[in-house]
């Protein structure tokens, strides 16, 4: 099992720390309910460095992504970062991924620690344009500074202004000491805040420096279970859980970042199927009594009869109400649809909803 340039830290400070996606991470700290308090109204750090970096640079660096990813990468200028996702040729998806334009001919691709390999291959195996790919996964630490202090807390550490750098969008700059350091106002927290990317080498020097700076403000260490009920909060989908390679983009409510005015993989069957119509669709939905939904539990109709599959659930600390997301049929998925929930024998009642569930 891998560990973080941070491992030891999280060790120290006394985290739970289990196995995922091959690195020992930390899962909680001091309780995820408290965690997922601390990055809604203060500033938490989530060391995520177990994500996949891949630089690819050329002339046909921007073909490769537009033949290999679902999103139009064209529109991107220096310094902006976008949602997208790798379609395969059965109608699901290979991963999503975060694509960085960082010079002309040169962009980063951000992707989920569990499928690094797959991706690579995947990917390389479209490489027919001459493109070099570099691997830069083990070289690279990353922390998401979350919350809506993120930015008053962390400004005495670089020379620019971090207000300034809206969402998606990303500076190479000073940080904590160290130059060439990536900012970036992502995140999957919805939140608000940065995602750091540095060398490893530097990555508890910079560790220290955030929490120092932070300390005014509250700042905790946040493990990867308040990251889970954090974006689930928002709506966002989790790679393995709401999205595989089964799920369409269509079926799983990304259309938006599948983009046809180019050629991709996959695309004409997806473009027909967008034609034709999904037959399910992936629906957020909130409990109408105390219970927690959870990942593989049936969803049902009224008159009992199975019409889809939860794929992530939670007790929503910020509403502490159960909420979830699954794939329904379409004639159920429309907002304020009844539907139940099948937990140990009994049909619970929800209801379908908008996203996201938290509003701030």
């Amino acid at each position: 099992m891998k560990n973080t340039a941070l491992t030891h830290i999280h060790e120290s400070l006394g985290a739970k720390m289990l196995p995922f996606a091959g690195y020992n991470m930390p899962i909680t700290y001091e309780g995820v309910n408290a965690e997922h308090e601390t990055v809604r109204n203060s500033v938490g750090v989530f060391d995520v460095s177990h994500m996949g970096e891949f630089l690819l640079t050329g002339p046909n660096a921007l073909a490769l992504i537009q033949k290999v990813t679902s999103n139009d990468a064209s529109t991107l200028t220096i310094g902006r970062a976008q949602y997208s996702c790798l379609p395969n040729n059965d109608g699901g998806i290979v991963d999503d991924l975060i694509v960085y334009k960082m010079k002309e001919e040169e962009y980063l691709l951000v992707v989920n620690a569990s499928n690094i390999e797959k991706d690579w291959n995947w990917i390389s195996s479209h490489n027919d344009l001459g493109v070099e790919m570099k691997n830069l996964s083990d070289d690279y630490s990353l922390l998401a500074i979350q919350g809506p202090k993120a930015v008053e807390a962390m400004q005495p550490l670089s020379s620019i202004d971090l207000a300034a750098i809206t969402y998606y969008h990303f500076e190479v700059a000073d940080f904590a000491g160290f130059n060439d350091v990536i900012i970036s106002a992502t995140g999957y927290t919805g939140s608000g805040g940065f995602e750091i990317y540095c060398k490893n080498a530097d990555a508890e020097a910079i560790w220290k420096k955030v929490f120092e700076a932070g300390a005014a403000y509250g700042i905790k260490p946040i493990g990867l279970a308040a990251r889970d009920t954090l974006r689930l909060e928002m709506g966002f989908c989790l790679y393995g859980n709401d999205i595989n390679d089964t799920t369409s983009p269509l079926e799983a409510g990304l259309g938006w970042i599948t983009k046809f005015n180019k050629d991709f993989t996959n695309s004409e069957s997806l473009k027909k199927q967008k034609e034709e119509g999904v037959t399910k669709k992936l629906v957020a939905f909130e409990m109408q009594e105390r219970a927690v939904p959870r990942h593989d539990y049936e969803i049902v109709d009224a008159s009992g009869a199975v019409i889809g599959i939860v794929t992530s659930g939670t007790m929503s600390p910020s509403m502490n109400k159960g909420i979830g997301l699954g794939y329904v049929t379409v004639s159920n998925s429309a907002v304020d649809s009844d539907i139940f929930i099948r937990i140990r024998k009994n049909d619970v009642a929800a209801k379908v909803v908008k996203l996201p569930f938290y509003k701030k």
